[in-house]
């Protein structure tokens, strides 16, 4: 059975050169391809905007209700630096269709899931087989166009990258809102079967070698999805358990740093690793990483802290927030085709990517004038701004990247760099968290130092808030009560707004500071393909 689906040896030999294909069929599978991509990246924040919901109807704690994003995210990160070692062994066509297909599966479960230990599991599986459909289409698209069109997939598979989380909340908040949250994970059925079937059908561009089956290296997988999945829960429960003053986190810790210490000893020196370091003998490929982590970073917690914000201090529901972030996205689709149109020109990638960085510290830097008053229309330059200038990160970090490698290199770079993107989300959204807890209590003391020092405007302010309340009660001390609460609310709110001023405002200077790499990049020519001998 396994002989009839994944075909090695002097097969092989016999492949057609993916090249030689027809540009629309080229076309056809990198559309089915880059849907799957779409699809598994929609679904790491289409819970953002849903997550009371879905804590209502599962009955889960306050403290549970993150890890059914969290374990998603867990999942897919182990995956996707694994998915290069399931493309060589089982062909990009039965990887991608068997990933399509179980995401489907997992989809379904989520939304049958009757309490949140179920909702956790079910989400880590779907994360975990729709990881291995996010880098396929890098190294697909980078195998099989050349020339100009080419120069077309980091536009294309950047938007791809960016749209979707971007739009998960959005389309999150509407179905949400109109039908029931459980339909946020039933929409996968249909466009999941068909990209399974169109996969299976469409796509064949290699041929698998099942033996690599019996040559994994096992103590090299369980060592990253220790090292990766201790580490996102070290950043998941670090904020909200006082991070290495809690056992159970330090523990998990030493667990990691073991476990990576094992992953990098069998990257090096076991005869079939499952993950490939080579890529980083690269200086480009490397410094385009950490833009990628960088990018990650930026994308992932801008676009978890707005709803968040629209959420606790607006008190928006899931169909407000949806439809407030969802400016990014047209910013995005616009700064895609002007991307696409400079990717086949003569500019130098690094200076594309240096506007980028600038317009993203930019945007972060409008947003770090929020106010608790602030809305769609307050939100809609500094998220334009965002969606104009993400592009521009994206791209040329996909191009320095990706265009000096080939073959099973090129596999296992796109695994590498995509990796980094989505590590770069999961320290984001824990830093992001540390920061406006930590922000939020500072700036409460700060209020109540300065109502000390003011203690009788303070108390002034009071009695004037509890006569207007007296029209609720006439309880003269049940007013009084009501007036200190709705000055310790105002407090609250007001706290956390300048909390999450200050997030943005760190994260535009991270985006600054990280400026310094752009002229160590080696740009590639634009539009330039590299051989086999080049790359070697």
């Amino acid at each position: 059975m396994a002989d009839a689906l994944f075909s090695s040896g002097s097969r092989t030999r016999s492949l057609p050169n993916p090249v030689a294909l027809p540009t629309s069929r080229k076309f056809l599978i990198f559309g089915i391809l880059a849907f799957g991509q779409f699809m598994a990246l929609l679904d790491i924040q289409i819970v953002a905007a849903s997550l009371n919901d879905i804590q209502a109807g599962l009955s889960a704690g306050p403290d549970e209700i993150s890890w059914v994003q969290t374990a998603y995210l867990m999942a897919e990160l182990v995956m996707i630096p694994f998915s290069a070692f399931l493309a060589q062994a089982m062909s990009t066509k039965w990887l991608f269709a068997t990933s399509a297909g179980l995401f489907t599966l997992s989809s379904v479960a989520c939304g049958f899931a009757w309490n949140i230990e179920s909702m956790i599991a079910f989400r880590a599986i779907q994360g975990f087989v729709g990881g291995a459909m996010v880098p396929s289409v890098f190294a697909v698209g980078f195998t099989i166009f050349e020339g100009k069109q080419r120069a077309l997939i980091p536009a294309i598979l950047g938007m791809v990258s960016v749209l979707a989380p971007t739009l998960g909340p959005t389309v999150g908040g509407i179905i949400t809102e109109t039908i029931d949250w459980r339909w946020i994970f039933f929409i996968n059925v249909v466009p999941g079967a068909a990209v399974t079937i169109l996969t299976i059908v469409f796509v064949d561009v290699d041929r698998g070698d099942t033996g690599m089956f019996g040559k994994i290296d096992w103590s090299h997988l369980i060592a990253m999805a220790v090292a990766l999945g201790g580490l996102e829960y070290v950043l998941e429960e670090g904020p909200r358990k006082d991070w290495f003053g809690d056992p159970t986190i330090l523990m998990v810790a030493w667990f990691a740093v073991v476990a990576f210490g094992l992953f990098l000893e069998r990257s090096f020196y076991s005869r079939n690793p499952i993950v490939r370091l080579s890529p980083f003998k690269n200086l480009t490929f490397t410094i385009a990483c950490v833009f990628n982590l960088v990018i990650g970073f930026g994308i992932y917690a801008s676009t978890y802290l707005l709803p968040v914000f629209l959420g606790r201090v607006r008190g928006f529901n899931s169909l407000q927030i949806g439809t407030t972030v969802f400016v990014v996205g047209i910013g995005q689709v616009i700064s895609t085709i002007v991307v696409a149109r400079l990717s086949n020109t003569s500019i130098d990638r690094r200076i594309l990517i240096g506007v980028g960085l600038t317009g993203f510290a930019f945007s972060l830097w409008l947003t770090s004038h929020i106010a608790s008053n602030w809305g769609f229309a307050e939100l809609l330059v500094p998220q334009t701004v965002r969606g104009l200038f993400v592009m521009l990160c994206i791209v040329p970090s996909v191009n320095l990247a990706l265009s000096g490698f080939v073959g099973q290199e090129l596999r296992a770079a796109s695994g590498l760099f995509n990796l980094m993107r989505n590590l770069g989300g999961a320290i984001g959204i824990a830093t992001v968290n540390t920061w406006l807890q930590d922000n939020t209590r500072t700036q409460a003391a700060r209020f109540g130092e300065a109502l000390g020092v003011n203690a009788r405007a303070a108390q002034d302010m009071t009695a004037d808030i509890a006569r207007r309340m007296a029209v609720i009660t006439p309880d003269p001390d049940r007013a009084l009560l009501m007036a200190q609460a709705t000055i310790a609310r105002l407090v609250g709110r007001e706290s956390l707004t300048i909390a999450f001023a200050e997030v943005f405002h760190i994260m535009a200077i991270l985006f600054v500071v990280a400026l310094v790499l752009v002229p160590f990049c080696k740009s590639p020519a634009p539009g330039a393909t590299v051989s086999p001998a080049d790359a070697h």
